[in-house]
């Protein structure tokens, strides 16, 4: 061996011999196989923890019978309870974006879940409206950074080209949580009244931040340069077939104030929106017009969100795919978007206009569930949109944006639902009106999402 091959580092991705000074806990010196294989156990724990934040939105919908009977609750004012975390949510995304680029996302998800975990305590305690005021506050301000700041976190585990799949299947805990949790809770309203059921979110949620704590690491993909320095790819050179990245910082506004950025974040606002109606009044929908008992309520409300971990993971692999076979993200990740937004609001549309329950179900299963598919798209969208060093803030302000979906879609159903003739009326109206926008903005992004063209401007492709 000469003296100058054996002044060679070792290959970053292999673990650093003893001796070199190299930290065995530092996630670049580990061997590809050991850094894949913990990043795949973090994602699996922040899907769970994203299943867990949704179970907690949902909860609410699953005892809106008996916990409106109990409070002397109106529809109008269950809706505007309903849309109440989502004024905190929004805010303390604003606040955490400037701190996801500085505070490890390690640190800023055990506090929120935190937050959130105790949330529940006040309307457990007192049980009033002003109490649940309270309490579906807390809840918001706990839970409204999660999603981005979770992607960051994810993000910096895999490699950019590799990175739409891990994040997926974390972004389906939207969905899977409702799956999971929706029948338990429902059985534990139904045998144990809600209250009970608060409680059990709760006492989950501090079991998951005692393992966070012990297992939870940051990721080593942290800019361009170390992605390219791990991966073993040249530092001054593009990989083939691409064009040469600028990693300078963009001023803030550039970034957010064009077509790409704003029509990829609505079709997700409305995504939003229509979950959130789906989780506020679908359970009530099942029993008050439909019927049903509150846990089966409870089970049918399962079946979009089933159906919407089949769509979130699925469309994102299939994005995935097409990243590695060199597709223009244009098309890979704008034009998906804008179909599977125009597809959820079409469905939901007809399923007020068919005549057989059956197949009207079936149309609102795949309308409801489609919609949280559109997130974990637009955070790809969002992300191409910056820098990694900026990505992070970035994150948080477009699902502030995006969420405030939230703040309207249960108000808005309530005085609908509570201002009609019949509660049939005001829930097809609901229905219809969400399915309009969703459809009208499904479209727009796909006519008007262009990252390529976008980063040009922005001076990251050149």
């Amino acid at each position: 061996m000469t003296a100058t091959a054996a002044q060679q580092p070792a290959p970053p991705s292999v673990p650093a011999p003893p001796g070199t000074g190299a930290d065995p806990k530092d996630p670049r010196t580990w061997s590809a196989r050991k850094r894949t294989r913990y990043a795949w156990m973090l994602t699996g724990l922040l899907l769970f923890l994203m299943m867990l934040s949704w179970a907690d939105k949902a909860v609410l919908g699953l005892a809106a019978v008996p916990l409106m009977e109990e409070l002397d609750i109106t529809p109008e004012q269950f809706g505007l309870v309903s849309s109440a975390m989502f004024l905190t949510f929004g805010l303390a995304q604003l606040v955490a974006a400037p701190l996801a680029n500085r505070i490890r996302a390690k640190t800023l998800l055990l506090v929120m879940c935190l937050i959130w975990s105790l949330s529940v305590m006040p309307v457990v305690v007192f049980a009033t409206l002003p109490a649940l005021w309270v309490s579906r506050l807390a809840l918001g301000a706990g839970e409204g950074p999660l999603a981005p700041v979770l992607m960051h976190a994810i993000y910096k585990w895999f490699p950019s080209k590799k990175g739409a799949t891990p994040a997926a299947v974390a972004s389906s805990g939207v969905t899977l949580g409702i799956v999971v949790f929706a029948p338990v809770l429902a059985w534990v309203i139904t045998q144990h009244g809600w209250r009970t059921a608060f409680v059990v979110l709760a006492a989950i949620g501090v079991v998951w931040c005692a393992v966070w704590m012990v297992v939870g690491k940051e990721g080593p993909y942290t800019s361009l340069a170390a992605e390219r320095e791990i991966e073993g790819t040249p530092l001054d050179a593009p990989a083939p077939g691409t064009s040469r990245v600028n990693e300078e910082k963009v001023p803030f506004f550039r970034t957010i104030l064009n077509p790409t950025w704003f029509f990829a974040v609505m079709a997700s606002f409305f995504g939003y929106w229509t979950f959130t109606l789906a989780m506020s009044w679908g359970p009530a929908y099942f029993q008050t017009v439909m019927g049903f008992s509150g846990q089966q309520a409870g089970s049918l409300i399962a079946l979009p969100a089933a159906w919407g971990v089949v769509a979130t993971v699925g469309l994102s692999i299939l994005i995935q795919r097409m990243d590695q076979k060199g597709v223009p993200s244009r098309r890979s990740r704008g034009w998906t978007l804008g179909l599977a937004g125009a597809a959820a609001g079409a469905a939901l549309l007809l399923s007020t206009l068919v005549t057989s329950p059956v197949l009207g179900l079936a149309l609102m299963s795949f309308g409801f569930g489609t919609a949280p598919a559109l997130f974990a798209i637009t955070y790809l969208v969002v992300g191409e949109l910056t820098t990694i060093a900026q990505r992070g803030g970035h994150l948080n302000i477009a699902n502030a944006v995006l969420t405030t979906g939230g703040v309207f879609a249960p108000a808005v159903g309530g005085f609908l639902i509570g201002g009609a003739s019949t509660p049939a009326d005001g829930y097809r109206l609901a229905f219809q009106v969400t399915a309009v926008l969703l459809l009208a903005f499904g479209v727009l992004a796909l006519l008007f999402v262009n990252q390529q063209r976008q980063r040009r401007r922005l001076g990251i492709e050149l």
